[in-house]
């Protein structure tokens, strides 16, 4: 890995140098536009919409679009009167509880790498991170742009994870969703059942990005002139859950034969259930004997009708 940046974290009187390094990457399959005849890249030029004229890179700024629609155009002069701050340190102000913190605030992740000299006060900072179970607020400057951050302790090296702004998040209002709108017990009991046969732990290695895995199989044929089959997938269910508990029985049936434990045996009819069920069947036995009997006649008959020639002779 190569370091983005460098500087040190201070809380105190203490100051830890560090480097700053990328703790993820995306591994997304990138696709680029091409002509479909001879797979030449598609260019396309910079062009303004006034006057239709292409505009180099010299003549290029930076606009800021109002709500009214108008647009406002910014000089370097005019970012440089900006409160930016290019300062290469990580100021803790608060060591707040970790629960305290919602996942949905938190950007990038980064991990923080201390120098040689200054393992000691590192350790320091990590093990009484963890021993406490709080989290570090601070403030860095990434590219001249100061943001909060939060430290944080995973796999035993110290993880800066940049936060979002208050009002960079959004609130959830949905009408269809309300406060007193509550499960039944029944639906609860359940819930419950279906979480305890799908309960684990977390492992990573148990998910795969199957697209990105198939994007590249398809590619590599093409490549060696191979031809590529596509297994159709079983569909899935699909369509309205109109009785809920009814979906959650038999998502914890699937789960138990996914496990390969045995379905329980279907709970007992009510009174009421068990007098109509025999009602049903007493109707159904007494048609089945009412069509066997209309089934049987005709061939009495035609029995008779052989038997008559041979009487006669």
């Amino acid at each position: 890995m190569r370091a983005i940046w460098k500087g040190a974290v201070s809380f105190g009187l203490v100051n830890v140098p560090v480097r700053l390094y990328s703790a993820t990457e995306n591994h997304d399959v990138q696709f680029r536009q091409v002509h479909r005849e001879d797979g030449g890249r598609i260019k396309y030029k910079r062009t303004c919409s006034i006057d239709g004229e292409e505009v180099s890179y010299d003549d290029i700024a930076k606009g800021y679009e109002t709500e009214d629609g108008d647009m406002v155009v910014l000089t370097d002069e005019d970012f440089a009167d900006l409160p930016s701050r290019t300062s290469k340190e990580i100021g803790v102000t608060k060591f707040v509880p970790a629960d305290q913190i919602d996942p949905m605030w938190l950007d990038k992740s980064y991990y923080l790498e201390p120098d040689k000299a200054a393992t000691k006060p590192y350790v320091l900072l990590r093990d009484a991170l963890e021993s406490e179970k709080r989290m570090a607020i601070c403030t860095v400057s990434i590219r001249t742009r100061m943001t909060m951050a939060v430290l944080r302790v995973r796999d035993g090296v110290i993880v800066m994870q940049t936060m979002l702004w208050p009002d960079e998040v959004r609130a959830a209002d949905f009408a269809t969703v309300t406060d007193d709108q509550h499960a039944t017990e029944q639906e609860m009991a359940m819930a419950k059942m279906l979480i305890d046969q799908l309960a684990g732990d977390y492992d990573p290695d148990d998910y795969e990005d199957d697209y990105a895995i198939a994007v590249k199989e398809l590619v590599r044929a093409k490549v060696e002139g191979g031809e590529v089959r596509v297994s159709a997938a079983e569909p899935e269910e699909s369509g309205e859950v109109v009785d809920l508990l009814a979906a959650l029985a038999r998502s914890v049936e699937k789960a138990k034969a996914a496990r390969g434990e045995a379905p329980e045996p279907a709970p007992a009819k009510a009174p009421a259930e068990k007098k109509k069920a025999t009602k049903t069947a007493a109707a159904e036995e007494t048609a089945a004997a009412k069509k066997t009997a209309a089934g049987k006649a005709p061939a009495r008959k035609t029995a008779a009708k052989k038997a008559a020639p041979k009487k006669a002779s």
